[in-house]
């Protein structure tokens, strides 16, 4: 029975359960994860280049098995003993083989899904809900182009992987140093430049908008993949639809994080202005 006036529950998303089959290193600083198991026949992954899933992380000391009843555990533990999550895009999924590559970002033992990929065991189970995603190339678009820094690499690996031979467009693709460029297959009339940014400092925010809007873009009506930090998103912004004169439907254009905020916060600024890529 529904009382009036009260908030309605949003259903939870099902989870899925795999196991790490294999680990290995990209870059010196992005590590893959292979996962695998019986629960990848029970999912729906779509045909979306942009899926991405949520990991949940729960606190080992406190033996909770998967999957999480978190409206439940709401009732009986603290908020910070609550199991949380962390947002990361598919780099493949292999159908034959039964498994997906998740690619991690690696910096020491900041943050808290980074450093747990970098010492996953084979064998250790994985919960997550998902995948979402809504991009994939669209044929009645004369070119494509690609935009984001490491975050959004497995995105538009995948995106640039599913144009046809023919296909033309440009890849402007940030990463820390010339050692973090992982190996990208791309169609001979697609064009890919790498920017390397060094230590992010204030000019970080504006590297991207500047290598995308001085590169050679090929005519035509352009759709635009673009996502990473948010507010190299928000310059970027400024370059399609300021500079380049394009319209919002062309563009797939959001941040996937934020320079010094953890995931939870990052998804409650996603309702202020500060976090919108686009004002209200």
């Amino acid at each position: 029975m529904s009382i009036p006036g009260a908030p309605s529950r949003r259903p939870a998303r099902p989870q899925t359960i795999l196991e790490v089959v294999a680990r290995s290193w990209v870059t010196p600083h992005l590590v893959r994860l292979t996962l695998g198991g019986p629960g990848f026949d029970g999912v729906d992954w779509g045909e979306a280049t942009d899926r991405y899933i949520k990991i949940f992380f729960a606190k080992p000391g406190l033996g909770l098995e998967p999957p999480y009843d978190v409206a439940a555990l709401r009732e009986t533990l603290a908020p910070e003993d609550l199991p949380v999550t962390r947002t990361y895009t598919i780099r493949r999924v292999n159908a034959a083989a039964g498994s997906i590559d998740v690619d991690f970002v690696v910096h020491g033992d900041e943050g808290l899904a980074g450093p747990w990929a970098a010492r996953a065991r084979v064998g250790e189970r994985v919960v997550f809900a998902g995948p979402g995603g809504a991009y994939r190339p669209e044929s009645d678009y004369d070119w494509h182009l690609f935009a984001g820094d490491e975050s959004a690499f497995p995105a538009i690996a995948a995106g640039i992987e599913a144009l046809p031979a023919a296909a033309r467009g440009l890849a402007v693709i940030e990463v820390e140093s010339e050692a973090d460029r992982p190996a990208l297959d791309a169609p001979e009339g697609v064009a890919v430049h790498w920017v390397f940014r060094g230590r992010r400092d204030e000019r970080t925010p504006g590297l991207l908008a500047e290598a995308v809007d001085a590169a050679e873009w090929p005519a035509g009506r352009v759709q635009v993949f673009a996502h990473g930090e948010r507010e190299s998103m928000k310059a970027l912004r400024e370059v399609f639809l300021n500079r380049r004169g394009l319209e919002r439907g062309q563009l797939s254009l959001s941040g996937y994080w934020a320079t010094g905020r953890a995931e939870d916060r990052f998804q409650a600024e996603k309702r202020e202005p500060i976090g919108m890529i686009f004002p209200a």
